[in-house]
């Protein structure tokens, strides 16, 4: 038994989804007449109540759609250091839309309005990039799953409004934010201009995001994707997997969070490891008092067949998933106890 844990992007679909794929009705997405597809568009954009959504092959395509839509060359994105955007998108911004990006010193993924008025660059001084767009990621992913507060957020849509900034939600884990927090889709829905959300994370997918936003702003997503290479045929058989993913595996992200938790628990109860960031969702991110003792402690670990990821800088990650069983969680939970470095 293989235990998995460096994504919950390596989840497979499930048989009941499978069936649902297998059973869909498509035609060509380019054309836009895949029926499936439209369905799932339509649900999502309702559900976060704005008027257009587009499905997406990959995150990173929503994400560089987005940034596309609200810039022109020479812009300003202003985001976290840790923002997925600027860390794990292959330096997209600068290649797909010429922006620079102005990286805030956040707390765990996390930034505040006041940080934003500091980082605006003066739209008059023509010597420094226009500062366009603000865009934050919730979950934050690097800060270990963490949750933004609903109210700094807001306090940064009347920043954005002030300046005419453009606001967009990385929310590839907005489902495990919505599971935690009172807040729901339609509250994000009217805070933000573009949300791209995943299907293939905590969602069970195997593959897919969707791109959901205001009408000015979405008219133009779909030549974007075509440029980006994004056009699909029949894909219908994946938006299947979405729509059954919506209808049966959001509420059960709260296993994945509590599994995470109980790990967090014995992580900081054993001697070997230095700190442990909070656990809010399904994200555990920790570093060990050596440094020079991670190399050994995934070794241990690959011994006893379970995988995890080094994230550098000493931080080490976490992540608990629709794959992750409760016999896994039970053995992993066991091996932990009896590690000794």
């Amino acid at each position: 038994m293989t235990i998995d844990l460096r994504s919950d992007t390596v989840t497979k679909p499930t048989k009941d989804m499978l069936e649902a794929m297998m059973q869909a009705k498509v035609g060509d997405d380019v054309y836009k007449e895949d029926p499936t597809v439209n369905v799932l568009e339509e649900r999502l954009a309702k559900m976060f109540g704005k008027p257009k959504a587009l499905f997406f092959p990959t995150g990173t395509m929503a994400n560089q759609t987005a940034i596309k839509l609200h810039t022109n060359p020479g812009d300003q994105v202003i985001c976290d250091k840790d923002a997925h955007i600027y860390n794990y998108e292959g330096g997209g911004a600068s290649f797909n839309s010429g922006v620079s990006c102005k990286l805030l010193q956040g707390h765990r993924g996390m930034f505040t309005a006041e940080q934003v008025v500091e980082a605006l660059n003066p739209p008059d001084f023509y010597h420094s990039p226009l500062t366009a767009l603000v865009e934050v990621e919730n979950t934050a992913n690097r800060g270990g799953g963490s949750c933004w507060d609903f109210e700094e957020l807001k306090k940064i849509k009347s920043v954005c409004d002030t300046n005419n900034l453009g606001y967009h939600l990385d929310g590839a884990r907005i489902w495990n934010a919505l599971v935690s927090k009172p807040e729901t889709a339609t509250d994000y829905g009217k805070l933000f201009d573009t949300i791209s959300v995943c299907l293939s994370k905590g969602l069970g997918c195997p593959i897919g995001s969707v791109l959901i936003g205001d009408e000015a702003l979405m008219q133009h997503a779909i030549r974007i994707r075509k440029i980006l290479g994004g056009g699909m045929r029949q894909v219908g058989y994946l938006a299947a997997a979405g729509l059954y993913a919506l209808d049966n595996n959001i509420h059960r992200l709260v296993d994945d969070h509590n599994k995470a938790k109980e790990i967090g628990e014995v992580l900081n109860g054993l001697t070997f490891i230095k700190k442990v960031e909070p656990v809010e969702t399904n994200i555990i991110i920790f570093e060990l008092r050596q440094k020079t003792d991670e190399t050994k402690f995934l070794r241990l670990l690959e011994a006893n067949n379970i995988r995890l990821s080094g994230m550098g800088q000493g931080k080490l990650r976490i992540v608990t998933h629709l794959d992750y069983t409760d016999a896994m969680h039970d053995r992993f939970l066991s091996v932990l106890r009896g590690l000794k470095l």
